[in-house]
């Protein structure tokens, strides 16, 4: 899986060649697409996808482009789980975030307690490391949340708003998050 920003673009960067293969380096082509599937936006709001499939000739790896605003195998946007982590940050309970989001109760739980011990470093190093690379003197800003989780949430919202300044600013924040954190603000499952 490769996640890609503005799918235009990389739809655009396939056709020219200027898609590498994460394997081995070589030239991704177009290779047809991923399954259709709806998925959960904020309110009664769906999304609807079918991904661009790439092959790569040297290794014959395949590879799903898949928007950074979706996060591999899961129902609901990155934006609907990024609220429901910041809500979780800021002390709210997982029946109260799922009543709010209108989302069944396991689901928002499982969210919320995946992100506990090593993700959250993990959250809050991928957040940090982008900061670096944008602007380093906005580190030296960043005031430490009531937990690690809302720190490391910090970070990547501080990064995805110096992004958006000086990069992408039609982008919206939760979808340079999940490019940020490579699919992965959620740890990887199988289900979700």
């Amino acid at each position: 899986m490769i996640g890609i920003v503005e799918p235009a673009q990389a739809e655009a960067d396939l056709t020219a060649g200027r898609l590498g293969c994460p394997g081995c380096g070589g030239v991704l082509r177009r290779w047809g697409h991923a399954r259709a599937r709806q998925v959960r936006d904020h309110g009664s709001a769906t999304l609807s996808l079918r991904p661009r499939r790439a092959r790569c000739p040297d290794c014959g790896a395949t590879q799903v482009l898949l928007p950074c605003a979706v996060l591999p195998r899961r129902a609901d946007t990155t934006a609907v789980i990024g609220t429901a982590l910041r809500a979780s940050a800021c002390g709210v309970g997982y029946r109260r975030i799922a009543t709010d989001l209108a989302r069944p109760v396991p689901t928002v739980r499982r969210w919320v307690r995946s992100v506990r011990g090593e993700h959250t470093e993990w959250l809050r190093a991928q957040g940090l490391a982008w900061l670096h690379q944008l602007d380093r003197e906005v580190i030296a800003t960043l005031q430490a949340a009531p937990t690690r989780l809302g720190d490391a949430l910090s970070a990547l919202a501080a990064a995805a708003l110096r992004a958006r300044a000086r990069l992408t600013p039609h982008v919206p924040p939760w979808t340079l998050i999940g490019r940020f954190t490579h699919g992965q603000l959620l740890p990887s499952t199988r289900a979700g």
